[in-house]
This record gives C-alpha cells, structure tokens and sequence, in this order.
C-alpha cells in the first residue's frame, strides 16, 4: 500500500444554484486494505462531467443522487497496488467508478482493465469513455445520421462535442460547431475539420445557422440547452432529428430550467427531439471504441484533453471549469 491515508471529496449540502466550496467536504480516512476478491489501487486520473452537476440534485434521474457524506462519484483511472482478485494484478491500470478518493479498494464489478499502449490512460475517461460513448451512440444510434446531412453540434469544443463533430465527418457529413469564443471556434475549423463554427458570445446564433446550414439541420446534438436549442430548434430541416444529450446552461439555474419555446417547428418540420442517458448502451461500449480507436490511428479523431494537475484537493475548484467554459476537449485531474 502506497499511503497509509485516503484523502476524499465528499458532499455535504445540496448546491443552490452554482457550487460553492461550501458544499464539499475534504476528508481523511486510512487507506484500506483489499480483502478476498478485491484489489486496491491508487488513483491516477479523475473525469470532470457536466452529468455531475445533476447527480448533485435530490430529485429523480437515471442514477440516484450522491448521498449527504458520501463521497463524490465519478470515474476514474487506479493503478492497482494490492490484489486479492484473480483477474487484476499489481500494475494494472483500471477504469471504473471509483468517485473522488486517492485511494480505492473494489470488487471488480464495473472495472475495466485498459490498454496503455493502445491510448494514453486518460483517454479512457474520454474519447474512450462515457464522452466518447455518448457521441457514439447519439449521434449514429438516436440521431440515425445518414452520410451527407448537415449535423450541428452544441458544446462543441467540449468533452462530447469534439468528438461527435470528428465522427459526424468520419461518417461524410456537413459539421457546424457552436462554442464559446474564437479561439475555441478556430480550434473546431483549423484543428478538427468543422466546416464551420458559430460563436455564440459574439454571433447571432439563428442567423448564422442560416448561413451556414441554408437547406436546414438534419441532426443537432445538443449539449447546452436554453436559448441555443431555440435557435437550432428554428432552423430544422424536415425530419430533423434532435438529440438532447446534455444542457449545461441551465444545470445551475437557480429559477427553474428554462424550456423550448420554437419546439412547434417539430411538428412543422416533422422532426422528432428525443433524449438518451448512454447507461443504456453498455453492452455496445466495446463495438464503439473499436471503430473509435481505428478512427484514432487512421488521423480522423484528435483527441484533445485539458488535462489538470493536482491532488483530490483541487477537484472543487476544477470542476467549476466546466461551467465556466474554461475547458477545451476533455476535463481530466491527474493526481501527482
């Protein structure tokens, strides 16, 4: 065993509106040891989620909330240090829901052994991970893409966004990506192969999809919600389809989710909008990052990471990055 202690992040109140450091707690705890049929391992990486912000909320939704005094959940890379289990040695790097520790003893039950030499550890938290998934399965299952539609992506210089727009191009397609600021914008044109990007902070969102999505939009996958699913939900081409992943301008709405007010051009356009929870696609994970990983090596998908590092900690203060816009590609904490 490498530490004698487990510092955690643990809730302790419910959020109001935005986080606060208020409503973390950092605690210390002594590491445990693996009994039969576990392993124990030392965090390596931590995942930063938008998910997370929900799963803060006592309210019903596809996984219970974290519990008051719980410790905060989320995926994350181990390398295993102890091994009661026969299917994990001293050495393996693991990824699983393992939440915000230093320090983690398991079963097994939900943990994968990953391939380093295949992907950088961290990537399997994201283009190999729930965010690569998510894009996966939403975009060619929920969106049934047909090569030669124009997709308009959401979020798009985020964890999920980066990728769904690099398949949605793999696949033969027209992408448009909105984000937040020309950096980010030049990023998804000069450095992913968006045909376009729209800046929502300086641009007119509705007008610009105009411009440059002329006969309409086939596929919007959509990651933020409000007044940028409005503008999407405006410029529909008929039997669009509408995939609502996430919507991160309003998770920390204090007055109520803001809702859409153009959805009667469904009916007009005949499209339907539907939402997923990835969860449900577990038994295809491996089929996805199959064609993801050969995407990888054949220079279609870049992954792009914003990686973070620091000790559990820091993870307070990370997480507020999301919300901020202050991350590129996957938000990852390294603990060093």
């Amino acid at each position: 065993m490498l530490s004698a202690t487990n510092r955690q992040i643990r809730l302790a109140r419910r959020p109001q509106g935005e986080i606060a450091a208020e409503d973390w707690e950092h605690a210390t705890e002594a590491a445990a040891a693996p009994g039969e049929g576990q392993f124990a391992g030392r965090t390596r990486f931590v995942s930063l989620d938008p998910a997370m912000r929900g799963w803060l909320d006592d309210r019903r939704s596809y996984l219970p909330p974290v519990g008051i005094g719980e410790v905060m959940r989320a995926g994350s890379v181990v390398e295993v240090t102890e091994s009661n289990h026969p299917d994990f040695r001293i050495g393996d790097l693991v990824v699983g829901t393992f939440g915000v520790q230093e320090h983690v003893v398991s079963d097994g039950r939900g943990a994968f052994r990953i391939d380093p030499t295949a992907a950088a550890p961290s990537a399997y938290l994201g283009a190999l991970g729930m965010p690569g998934m998510t894009a996966y399965f939403g975009l060619l299952d929920v969106g049934a893409l047909k090569e030669g539609e124009t997709v308009v992506v959401s979020g798009a210089a985020g964890a999920v966004g980066t990728i769904t727009g690099q398949i949605a191009k793999a696949k033969g397609c027209r992408v448009v990506g909105i984000a937040g600021g020309a950096d980010k914008c030049a990023l998804l044109t000069e450095e992913l192969g968006f045909d376009a990007a729209i800046d929502y902070r300086s641009e007119d969102v509705r007008k610009a999809l105009r411009t440059h999505a002329p006969d309409g939009v086939d596929v919007y996958f959509d990651n933020v919600g409000g007044a940028v699913l409005d503008a999407a939900l405006a410029n529909l081409a008929m039997h669009a389809r509408v995939v609502i992943c996430g919507a991160i301008s309003q998770y920390n709405s204090a007055t109520g989710v803001q809702g859409p007010s153009n959805y009667l051009n469904l009916l007009v356009r005949r499209a339907r909008m539907e939402g997923f929870v990835v969860f449900d696609y577990a038994p295809r994970y491996r089929e996805a990052a199959r064609e993801i990983l050969d995407w990888i090596a054949a220079g279609r998908i870049k992954v792009l990471e914003h990686v973070v590092r620091g000790t559990v900690d820091d993870f307070p203060r990370t997480l507020q990055m999301l919300f901020r816009g202050e991350n590129t590609g996957k938000l990852v904490l390294e603990l060093v």
